[in-house]
């Protein structure tokens, strides 16, 4: 009788981040779950932008290598008056940082309660303006009570969306470049204990210029500094932008820019300026983004996508067989090893040079094909958002020649689809080890139509003192033999070996368990010959 144990949804040893540190940065750098982490952030406002039109300028986000969304939450639009919300449509918040995580961008939310972004008031809503002794930005109390009102319905949005729930949201900023306003000692506080207490438990950031960081700190936040340089360059879109963004990213620094794509300040949102003399705000919010008010690419955004690329392929190392946290930090070093990731869309999938050496590909537990050396392109079937799955097989390092340095396996760089590198994996080390195979119980009875790649169990009972045999397996396809825990090696129908020895002092006297991995299929009968099968011999002249 045969027990099964199916991939890839039940595979043990699978390597998810544990979601309980998150973003932690000292000072220059930025860990998430321990892990280096470079923040390459971008800004698009879902309040400057048509919904019909989010999952695109999100997409081409993502394709230009940016890995992580900001965005401001706009107060004055979303309580036009007090006691009417607005959460819908193009105010749909959570949709939004959702699409952001179907993705595959992190966020840093930004809610306030004063944003500035050019908008009417700085984003606050103007019916604040009605009390005569209102002090904005303070903790007079009719303004703090306004924030506590405003808070008591935005944070329980936003709260289930952060990292530590599961969510995209690692980071939220503290009000916005208060050091430029700094009216009250004690405001700074009381925001950041009105989203702890709402349950906001991610890294908090503070944003300054640099002669504003002195006053816009708290205890206990970040400082998420635009120093002069960046400030210039980032916020007011010099000429020279993409030079100064390579220069940043040369130190080893992370970085966001305002805008990535500006879109429009709709109807009366824009605001003015009064220094040195009033002077109101146009209806464009192009900035002079990578992508245009309406969308489209500019020379910026190639120049930049190129430029995040060759960031991109280095931190992708990471998902080797030899990097994995496994092992007390040594890596995996043979077997299998499964990467899924949520995709949103149909179209080409494309390997590169980058699996290492092999790799089953699924859709949804639907196999779709293989990537090896000869294969490296497939097509993904249209659909909405559904796991990719591929199991990648360590093959054998090379063991003589000058490539000795270039056996890392598993997935070596940037897996492409329709062009765009995908990420965030979720990655199960099967290295095929006893520890790996004791952790498969418990085993399930074997279905009617079983699926593949999977683990088959058996028994087999042997009588006296077990001699050398060998094993057949003619009716599988490929996978591993286990025989009581101990790796015979591979078996491949296609040859040229087609048995496997079994040394007698393998075996027990009396019950023996049998383990077959495999990929593809089985007739789940195995055979025990007298004399090796090795295949057809050539004589090489």
């Amino acid at each position: 009788m045969w027990h099964g144990q199916f991939l890839p949804s039940t595979a043990p040893g699978g390597r998810r981040m544990s979601r309980r540190v998150g973003l932690s940065a000292n000072s220059s750098q930025f860990t998430l779950e321990g892990e280096t982490f470079r923040i390459l952030g971008g800004s698009i406002h879902y309040f400057r932008v048509p919904r019909a039109y989010w999952r695109d300028r999100l997409m081409k986000m993502k394709a230009c290598g940016i890995n992580t969304l900001t965005t401001y939450v706009p107060w004055s639009l979303h309580q036009p008056e007090r006691g009417v919300f607005h959460f819908q449509t193009e105010l749909d918040l959570e949709a939004y940082i959702n699409l952001a995580a179907e993705v595959g961008l992190w966020v840093i939310l930004r809610p306030g309660p004063y944003i500035c972004s050019e908008l009417d008031l700085g984003g606050l809503p103007s019916w604040l303006l009605r009390d005569g002794s209102m002090r904005l930005r303070t903790t007079h109390p009719g303004f703090a009570e306004a924030v506590n009102t405003f808070f008591d319905k935005l944070i329980p949005k936003v709260v289930p969306l952060q990292f530590k729930k599961g969510g995209p949201i690692i980071a939220v900023q503290l009000e916005n470049e208060y050091g430029s306003f700094a009216m009250d000692n004690t405001y700074m506080p009381f925001i950041k204990e009105a989203l702890q207490s709402r349950g906001i438990n991610e890294l908090l950031l503070t944003s300054d210029n640099h002669e504003g960081l002195k006053e816009g700190g708290v205890t206990g936040g970040t400082v998420y500094h635009y120093s002069r340089l960046t400030y210039r360059v980032l916020i007011l879109h010099r000429p020279y932008m993409v030079s100064a963004v390579r220069e940043i990213l040369r130190r080893g620094m992370s970085i966001n820019l305002y805008m990535f794509h500006g879109g429009t300040n709709f109807g009366f949102m824009s605001g003015a300026l009064t220094n040195p003399i009033y002077k109101a705000l146009i209806t464009s919010y192009d900035y002079d983004a990578p992508l245009s008010e309406s969308g489209e690419y500019t020379p910026k955004y190639h120049l930049l996508r190129d430029l995040f690329s060759q960031y991109h392929s280095k931190l992708i190392t990471k998902l080797n067989m030899e990097n994995l946290p496994v092992n007390s930090g040594n890596g995996q070093s043979y077997g299998y090893t499964l990467y899924e990731t949520i995709i949103t869309s149909g179209g080409s999938l494309k390997s590169g040079d980058n699996v290492r050496d092999r790799a089953l590909v699924f859709v949804d537990r639907h196999y779709i094909g293989i990537f090896k050396h000869q294969n490296l392109e497939l097509a993904v079937p249209d659909g909405k958002k559904r796991t990719l799955s591929l199991l990648v097989e360590n093959c054998g390092r090379v063991h003589y020649g000058k490539a000795l340095d270039k056996q890392r396996k598993g997935l070596v760089g940037d897996i492409l689809l329709n062009n765009t590198p995908l990420r965030d994996f979720t990655i199960y080390s099967l290295d095929m080890k006893t520890s790996f195979i004791d952790r498969l119980a418990p085993w399930m009875s074997l279905p009617h139509v079983p699926s593949f790649p999977g683990f088959f169990l058996g028994r087999m009972f042997t009588y006296g003192y077990p001699s050398d045999t060998f094993v057949k397996l003619p009716g599988w396809g490929k996978g591993v033999v286990f025989i009581n825990g101990l790796n015979l090696g591979r078996h491949w129908y296609i040859g040229p070996q087609q048995t496997l020895y079994l040394p007698g002092p393998f075996l027990n006297s009396g019950v023996n368990q049998v383990i077959v991995f495999e990929e593809q299929e089985a007739d789940y009968k195995i055979t025990f010959e007298e004399t090796p099968d090795l295949g057809m011999a050539v004589d090489i002249q």
